[in-house]
């Protein structure tokens, strides 16, 4: 189904409809200046009558005030329709992005979307604004300009009929020649928001590894790709402003040779030739301002289509009818296989089967790649199964309501992802409702408490954009703690602890194993430190379970487990 972007007018139809009707007050008073003028130059200056000067032109400064109010109230109208209605175009955008699945964030780049929400958005906002102003008053003013004219003399029609062709022809041309060059535009500004983002984000990275010449290379070369499309586009409608105007002057030429004649023949009068260039200025400006407009429309259409394309994304994950909480956390995998579906379709988890008990504590273990983040992703429904299911206390997790169940999982991803604001509103995060004294305890058991206590502003201190204030280690310890204040059913810790030193993660892990947390535990780890406490450690290799069991049982009965354990503890230990 195609969506509407105009349904988000539709709130703001009244300034729609006042719009076009206070621009059309301005039309009909502008196209009674040049007959006015006719009356002053014929019956006033011509005749040396004073008096109708004087009434005249009076009348002319009322049709330019009632003119003026008429445009002053278009623009306000148009300006509050078009703001609105960029403004919910934005909060839809947003929504939507808010409601993907990791599968619909996998298909669109940051900066892309970033773009659409901003740029695109912006050209639509534009249209909008021209649309409610040169669309009404071109019509108009063209249709009163040629009736008036005509009204004059029948050869200004003539006139007016040879040249409004040739003027639709160079729009035609021109909107045929830019539509495709604007969707490259929008693509290659994607591709240097991205850039950009990527270096603000990782400028430690970029000075660390002396990479800036490199990254200022890359900038660069995207930029100047850009500038180029661009130019194309500037030049190709640079165009149309040179060639109205020598119509224009054309048609002025033209007006005054016929109207001399006309004069001397006496069939028309001095002020009429004035009055009939004046409608036909108005007549070939309000086209060279809708040829203007129509140059957005290619942009435009292309934004249109970039924001539409995400509004009518469906996604793969969807809520399930089930609004029972996670009560004991028995987490069970049933032939479970996955594949991502922006990937290659090839599959990084094949047939898993295994259970997980209330309250148990497992340990996940295996090189960079085997699957462990995507296992454990498909159990809050990031992903969903590719084949098999899993279930949570008996429910199919595609069953259960999305809220109902991620509100009982407690996930600390590998990237410790923190916000602008204070330590103590992040790791609210966790329960919104927490008081402060809930949030200390949170964090002395994430051993977060001992760095917080510290600093300047305590629990108060702000954190940089993306807690780049923060080690790595004190945003994992926040991250945690975030977690551990939600008080989960299930709690699952992705490689969260990696940038903690022994004694930290020992002391953690006691934390958690208290009353903190009765739930069921899930911890992926690349030290078997981090998981030989765990009731049950389960070997992955190849997207496969390669073994499970305690860690004594591992150390007798699998050799990859042994390697591992080899190669992080040292030959010297005893295998059991």
């Amino acid at each position: 189904m195609k969506i509407k972007l105009t349904a988000y007018l539709k709130p703001y139809a009244l300034f729609v409809v006042l719009a076009p009707l206070s621009m059309a007050l301005e039309v009909f008073m502008d196209l009674q200046q040049p007959a006015l003028m006719a009356v002053v130059v014929n019956d006033g200056i011509l005749a040396g009558n004073l008096g109708v000067i004087t009434s005249t032109c009076l009348k002319m400064l009322g049709a330019a005030i009632i003119g003026m109010i008429g445009g002053v109230g278009c623009s306000i109208f148009a300006v509050i329709a078009s703001q609105h209605y960029g403004a919910d175009l934005k909060s839809a955008l947003f929504r939507k992005i808010e409601s993907f699945s990791f599968n619909e964030i996998d298909r669109f780049t940051t900066g892309s979307l970033v773009t659409r929400l901003t740029n695109d958005v912006t050209q639509l906002q534009n249209l909008v604004t021209m649309a409610l102003r040169m669309f009404v008053r071109a019509p108009l003013m063209c249709a009163g300009s040629i009736v008036m004219a005509l009204s004059i003399s029948i050869k200004y029609g003539l006139i007016i009929l040879v040249c409004i062709p040739i003027l639709v022809i160079l729009i035609t041309i021109v909107f045929k020649k830019t539509t495709p060059v604007f969707l490259t535009m929008q693509k290659k500004l994607d591709k240097l928001n991205a850039i950009l983002q990527e270096n603000l984000s990782g400028i430690r990275v970029i000075k660390a590894y002396v990479r800036g010449d490199y990254e200022k290379k890359r900038f660069n070369e995207a930029n100047e790709d850009l500038t180029k499309t661009s130019l194309f586009t500037m030049k190709v409608m640079a165009v149309i402003s040179p060639v109205m105007m020598i119509v224009m002057n054309a048609v002025v030429i033209a007006v005054i040779y016929i109207g001399g004649h006309q004069v001397q023949a006496a069939e028309i009068r001095v002020g009429d030739i004035m009055a009939a260039i004046s409608y036909m200025t108005q007549i070939l400006m309000t086209l060279m301002m809708m040829s203007m407009v129509f140059t957005m429309i290619p942009r435009a259409k292309v934004s249109a289509d970039r924001v539409r394309e995400v509004l009518s994304v469906q996604s793969a994950i969807t809520d399930g009818p089930k609004t029972d909480e996670i009560q004991q956390g028995n987490i069970l995998f049933e032939n479970v296989s996955f594949a991502y579906s922006s990937g290659s379709g090839e599959l990084v988890l094949k047939d898993i089967s295994f259970e997980i008990k209330a309250g148990e504590h497992i340990g996940i273990l295996g090189s960079t790649g085997v699957g462990k983040s995507s296992l454990v992703s498909l159990i809050p429904r990031f992903y969903d199964a590719t084949a098999g299911r899993i279930l949570v206390d008996g429910i199919d997790v595609r069953d259960y309501n999305l809220h109902a169940l991620r509100a009982q999982i407690g996930f600390v991803l590998q990237e410790s992802v923190l916000f602008t604001g204070s330590i103590a509103d992040n790791i609210r995060w966790g329960d919104p409702d927490a008081d402060d004294e809930e949030i200390r305890n949170a964090a002395r058991a994430a051993q977060a408490d001992e760095y917080i206590a510290v600093m300047t502003e305590g629990y108060d201190s702000i954190l940089g954009q993306r807690g780049l204030t923060l080690s790595g280690g004190q945003k994992q310890r926040a991250c945690i703690a975030r977690a551990l204040l939600k008080r989960p059913k299930i709690l699952i810790m992705d490689d969260s602890t990696s940038a903690l030193d022994l004694g930290t993660e020992s002391r953690l892990n006691a934390a958690i194993n208290s009353d903190l947390l009765k739930g069921t535990r899930i911890t992926i780890a690349q030290r078997i430190a981090s998981v030989m406490n765990a009731d049950r450690i389960i070997v992955m290799e190849d997207g496969k379970i390669a073994a499970a069991g305690t860690h004594d049982e591992l150390l007798k009965s699998s050799d990859i487990y042994r390697d591992i354990y080899a190669s992080q503890m040292g030959e010297g230990h005893r295998y059991g």
